[in-house]
C-alpha cells in the first residue's frame, strides 16, 4: 500500500465537507478576533464591579486565600492562582462591531450567561457524593482546615499508604504555560497515554507524533531551533520540540486531516481515522510499522452517499476498548464496532439524523454500553446487549440546544460529559437519563440559535439557556466552541478524583472548573512563554514577554501523576501553524509527588526534634529543676548509692 496515496477518490471531494473544513466561496476573515467580538459595555462593567471598591466574591476570596496560604507554606515564589484576566472580566482585547443590521453587538460566545460565583447545589452534592475521590479531604478544604504541609506529616507518620489524591487533589496548573512543540500544520488530536508515560499528537500532515514523557523536556535557544530547521536530514523540518521524540509515523493520506487517534491500553498500537470510512491502525514500536486498515463501510462502495445508508463517508472519533480487543467509531450519523480479532465490523448502528462528532465507550469494565455525540443535540446511550431486540437507544440525554462537539466518559458506567455549541460543558448522569418516546416527542423541535454555524462565531442571544426537556446533572460556562471540535475531559482519577472537568477554548483560555460550578483556574495561551523557556523555571513577570497572538486551544491533556496540562492550539486558521504548550502548577516545580512528600516528613521530623529541644529548655528553666543533671544521670547515682 503507497500510504501517500489518498484513500479517497478526488471526484468524491464535495462528499466530504467535514466539520472544520471551509464552506468554498464564503468569505471568512481568519483572524479569531474578529470572530469572537466581546460586549465591550459589559465587560468594563464587570471591570468596574470590581475596581470600584466591591469585594469579589465570597467564596473567590476564600479559595484565593487558601491556596496562597498552601503555597506559601510550601514554596514562596509563585504566580498569582487565579488568572487575573478572569478576575477583571477582560477577556480579550477587541472593538464593538455591528452585525448587518448595525444595531446589536456580536459577542463572543460565552457573554450572554452569568458567571458561576458560588457552589451549586447539585455539583456540591457530586462532590460530597464520593463517587468524585474522598470526601473527608473536601470537607477539611471548604472548613479551612487543610494544610498539605501538615497532610504530609500526618501521612508519613501514618503505616498507610500515602494516597495521592489527598496531597493533589489542590494541585491544579496554575500557569499559562510554555511553549514545548511547534507544528507546521494543524494539530487535531494531543493526549497522554492511559499511564502517561506518552504523549502523542496528529494532524493535518497525517503524521502521528509520540514523545517519551518520562523524560524531562530540553532547553533550546533560538539559534539551537533555527539550526535544527534549517540542517534536517529530510529538508526544512516542520516540528521542533523540546520534548524527547519517540517515534514519528507517517500517516496514510486521507481526506482533510487526521481527525482523531487513540493510543492502546498497553501503548502498543494506535488507530487513526481521517473523513473516509477507513480507520488504520499501527504499531508505535516497530521500525517500519505497517499500516493496517479497519474499514467500516458496507460491502458495497458503488452506492451513494446518504445519511441513512452509508456507503462512503468520514470518521470523526474512533477509541480502543478498556481490553483493547474492539475498536468503536462515529461518523455521519452512525457509530460502529470492529472486533480486532475477527478483523469485522460487528456493529453497525444507525444512531442520528445528522454528523456523530464524538463517541466512547462508558465504562472500563464491560464494554457492552456505547455513547455517541451528534450535531443533532443530542447523546444517546446503546446497550450491545439488547439491540438485537431493538435498534432502539436505551436512554437519551437532551439538554444541549446546538451540536455536540465532543464526549468524555469518567469511566464508571455512570458519569459523562459532553462540550456543546451553545457554549456549555455539561455533566450527565446515565440514571437520569430520558426514554426513546420522550425523545421523539421533540426530536422535530429546534431549540438553537437560528442560522448559527459555530465555524465562523457570532453566537448571538440564544432563546433557551438549555433544552425544555434539560436532564443533565450541570453545565459549565466561560469557554468559547467556535471553530473547530473543541474537546472537554474529567481530571485524573489517581490525582484528583476526577472532581475537575477542563476544556480547551477557541479564545485560546483554558478553563478548568470544579463540579460544583466554579471555575477553578484559567490558563491563558495567548501568555504563554516560547519553547526557548524552561517550562519548570520560575515564572517571569506577566508583562516581560508581551501579549501573543490568538491561540485556539482544541485539545487538552492533564497527566494521570502530576499536576500538569498540555494543551494543543492553533496558531492560525483551520490551514495554518499549531503549538504545544506544557502548563504546570508552579508551586511543585521539579519535584514530583513522592519528592514533595519525602521532603515534607524530613522537614517534619526535624521540626518535632527542634520541638523536643524547646520543651526541654523550658524544663530546664523551671523552678525546682536541678541544672545539669538529667533524669538518667540521677537514675545511675541512685543504682550507685543504694544499699540493702
Amino acid at each position: 500500500m503507497n500510504i501517500n496515496e489518498p484513500d479517497w477518490d478526488e471526484a468524491d471531494e464535495d462528499a466530504f465537507e467535514g466539520p472544520d473544513a471551509y464552506v468554498e466561496g464564503d468569505d471568512v476573515d481568519e483572524d479569531i478576533g474578529d470572530a469572537l467580538e466581546m460586549d465591550i459595555e459589559n465587560a468594563q462593567d464587570d471591570v468596574e464591579t470590581h475596581d470600584d471598591g466591591e469585594p469579589l466574591p465570597i467564596a473567590h476570596i476564600q479559595a484565593l486565600v487558601f491556596r496562597e496560604r498552601v503555597l506559601r507554606m510550601i514554596v514562596p515564589r509563585r504566580r498569582p492562582t487565579l488568572n487575573p484576566y478572569y478576575r477583571t472580566g477582560q477577556y480579550m482585547d477587541g472593538e464593538d462591531e455591528s452585525d448587518e443590521g448595525g444595531n446589536n453587538a456580536q459577542p463572543r460566545g460565552n457573554s450572554w450567561f452569568q458567571q458561576v460565583t458560588k457552589p451549586q447545589k447539585a455539583g456540591m452534592e457530586l462532590l460530597m457524593s464520593g463517587e468524585f475521590g474522598q470526601v473527608e479531604s473536601k470537607v477539611r478544604s471548604r472548613a479551612g482546615q487543610r494544610s498539605i504541609p501538615t497532610i504530609l506529616k500526618r501521612r508519613a507518620a501514618s503505616t498507610r499508604h500515602l494516597c495521592k489524591e489527598i496531597v493533589s487533589a489542590d494541585l491544579v496548573p496554575n500557569t499559562n504555560g510554555t511553549v514545548v512543540a511547534n507544528y507546521d500544520d494543524n494539530i487535531y488530536s494531543g493526549q497522554f497515554s492511559s499511564d502517561s508515560s506518552f504523549y502523542y499528537t496528529c494532524g493535518q500532515d497525517f503524521k502521528l507524533h509520540i514523545y517519551d514523557m518520562t523524560s524531562s523536556p530540553s532547553l533550546k535557544t533560538a539559534e539551537s531551533i533555527r539550526q535544527r530547521r534549517l540542517t534536517s536530514s529530510h529538508g526544512p523540518s516542520d516540528h521542533d520540540t523540546t520534548m524527547k521524540v519517540m517515534k514519528i509515523i507517517q500517516g496514510v493520506h486521507g481526506q482533510w486531516t487526521i481527525t482523531d487517534s487513540h493510543l492502546s491500553p498497553n501503548n502498543e498500537r494506535m488507530i487513526y481515522s481521517s473523513i473516509t470510512s477507513t480507520v488504520y491502525m499501527t504499531n508505535i514500536h516497530e521500525e517500519d510499522p505497517a499500516q493496517i486498515p479497519l474499514h467500516f463501510a458496507d460491502n458495497s462502495r458503488n452506492r451513494g452517499w446518504t445519511l441513512g445508508d452509508v456507503g462512503r463517508f468520514g470518521i470523526y472519533s474512533c477509541r480502543f476498548s478498556a481490553d483493547g480487543n474492539e475498536v468503536i467509531a462515529g461518523g455521519n450519523g452512525n457509530i460502529f464496532v470492529y472486533d480486532l480479532g475477527a478483523h469485522k465490523r460487528t456493529v453497525k448502528i444507525v444512531a442520528h439524523g445528522d454528523d456523530v462528532n464524538s463517541c466512547c465507550w462508558a465504562d472500563t469494565a464491560s464494554g457492552n454500553v456505547l455513547i455517541s455525540a451528534s450535531d443533532d443535540t443530542f447523546l444517546k446511550v446503546w446497550d450491545r446487549r439488547s439491540l438485537g431486540s431493538s435498534p432502539k437507544p436505551s436512554g437519551v440525554l437532551i439538554g444541549h440546544t446546538e451540536g455536540i462537539t465532543y464526549v468524555s466518559a469518567k469511566g464508571d458506567g455512570r458519569y459523562i460529559i459532553s462540550n456543546g455549541k451553545d457554549q456549555a460543558v455539561r455533566l450527565w448522569d446515565l440514571r437520569k437519563m430520558r426514554t426513546n418516546n420522550e425523545l421523539e416527542a421533540v426530536e422535530s423541535k429546534h431549540f438553537g440559535v437560528s442560522g448559527y454555524d459555530y465555524r465562523y462565531g457570532n453566537y448571538r442571544k440564544p432563546r433557551y439557556h438549555a433544552h425544555p426537556q434539560d436532564c443533565s446533572v450541570m453545565a459549565y460556562r466561560g469557554h468559547v466552541v467556535f471553530k473547530t471540535l473543541i474537546r472537554c475531559h474529567f481530571s485524573p482519577a489517581e490525582t484528583t478524583g476526577g472532581q475537575y472537568i477542563y476544556s480547551g477554548s477557541a479564545d485560546g483560555k483554558i478553563h478548568i472548573w470544579s463540579l460544583d460550578g466554579q471555575v477553578v483556574q484559567i490558563l491563558d495561551r495567548t501568555h504563554t512563554l516560547p519553547i526557548a523557556f524552561d517550562p519548570s523555571a520560575p515564572e517571569p513577570p506577566p508583562k516581560s514577554h508581551g501579549r501573543g497572538h490568538p491561540v485556539c486551544v482544541r485539545d487538552v491533556s492533564w497527566h494521570g501523576k502530576e499536576p500538569v496540562i498540555l494543551s494543543a492550539g492553533w496558531e492560525g486558521g483551520r490551514v495554518g501553524q499549531s503549538s504545544v504548550a506544557r502548563h504546570e502548577w508552579k508551586g511543585l516545580g521539579k519535584m514530583s509527588l513522592e519528592d514533595l512528600v519525602t521532603k515534607n516528613s524530613a522537614e517534619g521530623e526535624q521540626q518535632g526534634e527542634r520541638r523536643s529541644l524547646r520543651r526541654s529548655a523550658r524544663l530546664n528553666s523551671m523552678p525546682g529543676h536541678f541544672a545539669g543533671i538529667t533524669d538518667d544521670d540521677d537514675d545511675e547515682e541512685d543504682d550507685e548509692n543504694y544499699t540493702d
